[in-house]
């Protein structure tokens, strides 16, 4: 993916405080159902409308007035998080206050995509364990899978390293997974499809390694089917695909309630929705490094002030009331292919 198309959503209110929320959804349907196209229009022709109707006095209020609203969680979640953001700016508050966050920075890690030999992955690495990321998450496909990663292991000992399989693979495929064990790997992420629990639950009791779903985690019921048949013991918590803050906080809260580790993903979110996510990836019962990468790993520009950087391993939480960070008027406007106005009449 060399570009990315995302929408920006600006809410003000009746004082003229403004909150800003991102739609991550992208332009095919090769992540989940749920396309950009598709968003635009739940947003322009349900949610917009159904926000204009409420009369609300907490951003909470908003996940239960979209319930009519079947699906569409990245649209839900553009409005509800830049109502957060809103909300936190009108009372000029952090918006990791709001969930009784407090740390100031958060460890951070990275993921490395499928490298065709060993030399160049280990250059790869090098370079983010240089830059303080504290934790390697690796791309496997059935074929390059167990040595790459066992030339990360060997390398790097102590580094906490994990297996992204995007889906790739099937139960079948038990004995290589069996073989992990061995590296002592912090999890193996989504292995096989994401609408199953059934086969994913036979392999984390087959393995000693954590089973984290990713993909088939959108709302909260999916995580008590998960954790009722024991299909893993980690989920890669991401914002948008559960439809905003609310579903994310009350997913976490379970979490925590039936012992398993929930951490914060990414979706090559812009300045926007990654100063969001960090603000909610301050909450201390996120120990593991999330995918929180600094603003510079995909993007040669941002249309934010001040930008996420990387000090070593950390990333500081934007300060400011809100998410902390202000868009740039200017940046906007370059790279903006529309604009539309919606007004409370």
């Amino acid at each position: 993916m060399d570009t990315k198309a995302f929408d920006l959503l600006i809410v003000e209110d009746e004082l003229g405080n403004q909150g800003i929320g991102e739609l991550v959804a992208f332009e095919r349907a090769d992540y989940i159902e749920e396309t950009i196209d598709m968003s635009r229009s739940v947003l322009q022709k349900e949610l917009i409308p159904c926000l204009f109707e409420l009369d609300f006095s907490h951003p909470e209020e908003i996940w239960s007035a979209f319930k009519y609203t079947q699906g569409n969680f990245m649209a839900k979640s553009a409005v509800e998080t830049a109502v957060w953001d809103l909300y936190a700016r009108r009372i000029g508050s952090p918006l990791q206050k709001l969930f009784s966050a407090e740390r100031s920075a958060i460890p951070v890690g990275v993921s490395i995509g499928v490298h065709d030999n060993p030399i160049d992955l280990l250059a790869t690495a090098k370079t983010y364990v240089d830059q303080g990321y504290q934790r390697i998450k690796l791309k496997i496909t059935p074929g390059n899978d167990l040595v790459p990663l066992q030339v990360l292991r060997e390398q790097y000992p102590e580094i906490q390293l994990m297996a992204d399989a995007n889906s790739a693979y099937t139960i079948s495929d038990l004995p290589l997974f069996k073989k992990m064990d061995a590296l002592k790997l912090a999890m193996i992420e989504q292995p096989f499809h994401p609408r199953d629990y059934v086969d994913h639950a036979i392999l984390q009791k087959e393995i000693k390694t954590a089973v984290c779903l990713d993909e088939n985690i959108r709302t909260l019921e999916d995580v008590k089917t998960a954790h009722a048949l024991g299909s893993c013991r980690a989920i890669n918590l991401k914002i948008p695909r559960v439809g905003g803050i609310t579903e994310a906080l009350r997913i976490v809260d379970f979490c925590q309630e039936n012992d398993l580790l929930v951490w914060l993903g990414g979706m090559f979110e812009s300045g926007v929705g990654r100063a969001m996510n960090l603000h909610f990836a301050s909450q201390d019962c996120f120990t593991f490094p999330g995918d929180l990468s600094a603003f510079d790993r995909y993007f040669y520009d941002d249309i934010v002030e001040p930008k996420a950087r990387i000090t070593n391993g950390h990333l500081r939480i934007p300060g400011q009331s809100g998410i902390g960070v202000t868009w740039q008027e200017e940046q906007l406007l370059k790279y903006a292919y529309d604009q539309k106005t919606y007004v409370n009449k």
